[in-house]
């Protein structure tokens, strides 16, 4: 369209385009989920979609143009909450569900619970997950994590490398379940 047609003086001051939306997966996969997991990203944009959403849009009815200030607030909200819907209605419209519980396997794979031993001695619990269930303090980490890449396939009693920007590590693999 040429710049002719808009009309400049109607755009908002400060309003500038959004960066692109960044998804957290690799280019053309999957976006792999527990149930749970699923479940929640699911509730959470029908949660935007069908009550938050439209109870701002009735605020921003009710600021009227009397008070710039707020309604810009607003309207900056309406733009982080419309985000936030186009990134989880692009995250279920790829989910893949995986039921960890369903799993049969002795290697490591999607919604298996690993404990592991680090080189020094320490014991660690992981719980791979999706890319939105990652919970890195709770333990629970996305498939993509280097972690989690570095001990996918591995068996119990298999040592595998953790390549990290501090350095190598190394993990043996001492428990896999399924819950």
């Amino acid at each position: 369209m040429s710049r002719a047609f808009v009309d400049e003086s109607a755009q908002q001051p400060h309003e500038e385009d959004a960066p692109e939306l960044k998804i957290p997966l690799p280019p053309g996969a999957k976006n792999y989920s527990t149930p749970r997991g699923a479940e929640r990203l699911r509730a959470e944009l029908s949660d935007l979609q069908r009550v938050q959403r439209p109870r701002l849009m009735a605020s921003i009815g009710q600021i009227g143009d009397t008070d710039r200030d707020a309604l810009s607030v607003q309207r900056r909200r309406l733009r982080e909450m419309d985000r936030r819907i186009e990134y989880l209605s692009r995250m279920c419209s790829n989910l893949e569900v995986i039921d960890p519980a369903q799993q049969r396997s002795d290697k490591v794979v999607f919604g298996a619970t690993v404990s592991v031993r680090e080189q020094g001695g320490a014991e660690r619990v992981y719980r791979i997950v999706g890319v939105d269930e990652a919970d890195p303090e709770k333990g629970s980490i996305s498939w993509v994590s280097p972690v989690a890449r570095s001990l996918v396939s591995a068996r119990v009693g298999d040592t595998v490398t953790l390549r990290l920007p501090g350095g190598d590590t190394k993990l043996t693999v001492t428990g896999i379940r399924f819950e």
